[in-house]
């Protein structure tokens, strides 16, 4: 096994000696498997002929394109063609030696190799296997795949998502399946931990949809307790005001959230308008957000003499929540020299690098950092000599995928 850093600081890494076996693709099970393997997991990605297809989803100029290059740093490329006898025994041998097995296959093609977790459980029961469906397991939907996009539509996430007059809109990146490699992360943690403590394995089931759902439980409380269904609003929240509203500067714009009463006060007093509390238009957050183009007029009257700058530094020293709003280009300069080291390079076959973000956590003050791209099946030869599989493979042919298809 060869994770690239074993330590941080001075401590090892939490999951060193664990070894991880991937079966994903696009962006779900693998960046699961990426922070399994920050962590310190030897993360052994098994891919198709073809490669996992998020490496020229949208790409072209090599294999290594934007969404493969932001979810397999530290990992292992294998490739295996499951529909040939020796890819298919390759990969049993691998699942054996392993520690935790993630897939997100469309429903029914691992079963299909003889992979599913029932049978992978009977083949270990101390394995831990995690898997990421469209729909649930189980039930009417376990049959469809899934993307990113239909757990937005179905859930009612993109219903909220939009200007109130427009039409639904997604979330700007695939913010469903990131939530569901968190989601299954958690899983597959309490499982490893119990089974430390128990011996027992376990196996852990996340779906998009359920995901989605339940990331909306303060509109679904709201629901609940109103029986109003939530409706768009843009930026700005229904029930409170202001709250996530945008205001202009001189030279851009600004977020400002002071709903709470006392807030508001300050903020008022921080642009020199301390009349807006007493205007019967403002004087409640109901009557704010029953009056806010009003609400934002005079807010942004009173700072778009301010540059955006000057704005956060006056109402920070107020007390007031903002933030200015930046476009990617501005984002890594904009952040204190603490958060700044979240952007790490990330290493890419053949020589150069990413400027990427890494882990957005410390462990004991200190950042794991770093970490490089596996090329497709750089690494094949080396853990099947590991596990006493060298030699059993035929030459790949590298221009067609073969495996399971991804949700």
């Amino acid at each position: 096994m060869s994770p690239e850093q074993t330590h941080i600081g001075n401590e090892i890494l939490p999951l060193q000696g664990v070894r991880v076996i991937e079966f994903g693709q696009f962006i779900a099970a693998p960046a699961a498997a990426q922070v399994l393997a920050d962590l310190g997991a030897d993360v052994i990605k098994i891919e198709p002929p073809g490669g996992d297809a998020a490496r020229r989803a949208g790409w072209t100029g090599d294999d290594c394109g934007p969404m493969f290059s932001a979810y397999n740093r530290r990992k292992r490329s294998v490739v295996l063609d499951l529909r040939q006898p020796e890819g298919l025994r390759a990969a049993q041998t691998l699942i054996v030696s392993a520690d935790v097995v993630l897939q997100n296959s469309r429903p029914g093609a691992m079963e299909r190799f003889g992979l599913g977790a029932a049978a992978l459980r009977e083949m270990k029961p101390q394995l831990v296997v995690g898997s990421v469906s469209g729909f649930g397991s189980t039930g009417d939907g376990s049959t469809r795949p899934g993307f990113d996009i239909a757990a937005q539509a179905e859930s009612g996430m993109m219903s909220l998502n939009g200007e109130a007059d427009g039409d639904p809109l997604r979330v700007g990146f695939a913010v469903v399946d990131i939530m569901a490699a968190h989601a299954l992360t958690s899983g597959i943690m309490a499982a490893l931990l119990r089974r430390f403590i128990s011996g027992v394995g376990g196996t852990v089931d996340v779906s998009l949809i359920d995901v989605a759902i339940e990331a909306m439980a303060y509109p679904w409380a709201e629901y609940a307790l109103t029986g109003k269904v939530p409706v768009r609003t843009g930026n700005g929240q229904p029930t409170l005001a202001p709250a996530a509203d945008v205001v202009k500067t001189a030279d851009g714009q600004i977020v400002v959230s002071a709903y709470m009463d006392e807030h508001f006060v300050r903020l008022c007093d921080a642009i020199q308008r301390p009349d807006l509390p007493t205007d019967p238009r403002f004087s409640t957050s109901a009557e704010r957000v029953a009056n806010r183009p009003a609400l934002i007029e005079a807010l942004s009257t009173a700072l778009n003499a301010m540059t955006t700058a000057a704005a956060c530094e006056c109402l920070t020293k107020a007390g007031v929540v903002v933030g200015a709003i930046f476009g990617f280009d501005q984002v890594p300069a904009r952040l204190d020299a603490s958060a700044g080291r979240l952007f790490d390079s990330v290493q890419r076959p053949g020589g150069g690098a990413l400027r990427l973000p890494g882990v957005p956590w410390l462990i004991d003050g200190s950042r794991i950092g770093g970490g490089a791209l596996p090329a497709l099946g750089q690494h094949t030869a080396e853990v099947l000599q590991e596990v006493g599989c060298a030699g059993i493979l035929s030459p790949l042919p590298s221009h067609h995928s073969v495996g399971p298809a991804p949700n």
